[in-house]
């Protein structure tokens, strides 16, 4: 069960802070090897090249779940309100756990904590495979591991956003950001490739063992970044130690409010991906299985899901060898790409040309979805560095946290409600609804003053 990056008045922007430019920390040892040349860039610190290992190898896995999970509510009952349930469950837990989330990213050392997350999505989704395998998976055992696994997944994705300027010098978060989202797409396209034909050829419980063993190997290679630890003054034992932490976190938490919200363009884009994730979300990870197996097969999905993997490898490679002054403002504004795909998921349901016909469809939403990824990685690479750059490090954790409750809390609504109304409306109707929203909520964050200025 997988992890996707989502109004304000036309007065002049608040001027955002000068950038906080802290030290660069000290290249870990074992960065270069005597006799043998130094890799390039961020690949020279040893710590960055287990981070990368760690979540590439955890995507490889991750890639194939979504595939799978979905051809196996599918073949259970047959229904998409199934389907939406079972996957809004995992985002509503990961949605309220995420400030937890955060607030334990930054009092905790990241690289340990990932290393127990791992381990724990490893034990969840094991459980989940072992069911589907076995014949006893149920709707309610899949929610409720499903919601399990949307907790774990909320502990381990701020301190993994928030860890890379951990392992690199300041001035090489973008090419490290750009490497390692490229790490991650091109195992997102070996995944959803494999996982598809995995799951057409043997059944989707394999894709869903596949993933448990992905985070299990991700947990053992996070365990060898051994990155530096700081002094942290226990708590009092007692209930005295547990009423000064709820505290600390309380107060912590408030702070890292106070960052998010000082900045008009964190919130204003938020905002976007609030609307946008729930309508693309709700129409890619419900509407496209169900318009799949109504039409071109369950492999034809697998690539056209690798397709939109490739698109964001090929993001990343742009954003490696493009670095527009106003590299936010871009990638905001190409978020408009991003319908691209829903267009044409409604019109393959809607028998709509010639596209419609069977394995036709196939070509045109591979074209279609590409885009869509290039589009998404662009921005998210932006939105990383423009985060990592300008959000005191300390804090950065908790804006990601911040950031990604406000980002996805509308995704299980999306979920939830795509499948009664396709029901009610029909397929297509619904998806062209959802690529007009992701039009309307990339037109209102461009048209913000703080997100088109904002200098990289």
């Amino acid at each position: 069960m997988s992890g996707a990056p989502p109004p304000a008045s036309g007065s002049p922007a608040v001027p955002s802070p000068a950038p906080v430019q802290p030290p660069a920390p000290p290249s870990p040892a074992g960065t270069s090897l005597a006799g043998r040349p130094r890799l390039p860039g961020p690949l020279r610190h040893r710590a960055y090249r287990w981070l990368l290992a760690a979540r590439t190898t955890s995507i490889l896995g991750n890639a194939v779940a979504p595939i799978a999970l979905a051809f196996a509510v599918l073949d259970l009952t047959g229904s998409v309100a199934d389907l939406g349930v079972v996957v809004a469950a995992r985002s509503i837990t990961n949605v309220a756990v995420l400030l937890a989330g955060g607030v334990l990213a930054d009092r905790l050392p990241r690289d340990l904590l990932l290393v127990g997350a791992s381990l724990a999505a490893a034990l969840t989704q094991g459980v989940v495979a072992a069911l589907v395998l076995t014949g006893t998976a149920s709707i309610p055992s899949l929610v409720l591991l499903g919601a399990l696994n949307g907790a774990v997944a909320a502990v381990s994705l701020p301190a993994a956003a928030a860890l890379v300027p951990e392992t690199v010098p300041f001035a090489e978060l973008r090419p490290a950001n750009a490497l390692l989202r490229l790490g991650l797409n091109g195992s997102s396209i070996v995944g959803a490739a494999a996982g598809a034909g995995l799951v057409a050829a043997v059944g989707p419980g394999w894709g869903l063992a596949i993933d448990a063993a992905g985070f299990a190997l991700a947990g053992l290679l996070f365990s060898r970044m051994r990155l530096p630890r700081a002094s942290v003054t226990p708590p009092p034992p007692g209930r005295a130690g547990l009423l000064a932490g709820l505290r600390a976190a309380i107060g912590e938490l408030r702070e890292g409010w106070r960052e998010f919200t000082r900045r008009r363009w964190v919130w204003v884009v938020v905002a976007q991906f609030g609307v946008l994730n729930a309508a693309f979300v709700g129409a890619t990870t419900v509407l496209g299985p169900l318009v799949a197996d109504q039409t071109f097969g369950r492999a034809g999905w697998g690539f056209v899901v690798a397709a939109q993997a490739g698109g964001l490898a090929l993001g990343a490679v742009v954003a490696l060898r493009w670095r527009p002054r106003r590299a936010l403002a871009v990638g905001v504004g190409g978020m408009a790409l991003t319908a691209l795909p829903v267009v044409a998921l409604a019109v393959v349901a809607g028998g709509l040309g010639p596209a419609a016909a069977g394995a036709a469809a196939v070509p045109v939403l591979i074209v279609a979805f590409a885009l869509g990824g290039v589009a998404l990685e662009v921005f998210a690479i932006a939105w990383d560095q423009s985060l990592q750059t300008h959000v005191p490090r300390e804090a950065l954790s908790r804006v990601y946290s911040f950031d990604m409750v406000g980002s996805f809390l509308a995704i299980p609504l999306g979920e939830v409600l795509v499948g009664p109304l396709a029901h009610r409306l029909g397929t297509a109707p619904t998806l062209l609804g959802c690529a007009a929203l992701v039009v309307a909520a990339t037109a209102a964050a461009l048209a913000v003053p703080a997100v088109r200025r904002l200098r990289a």
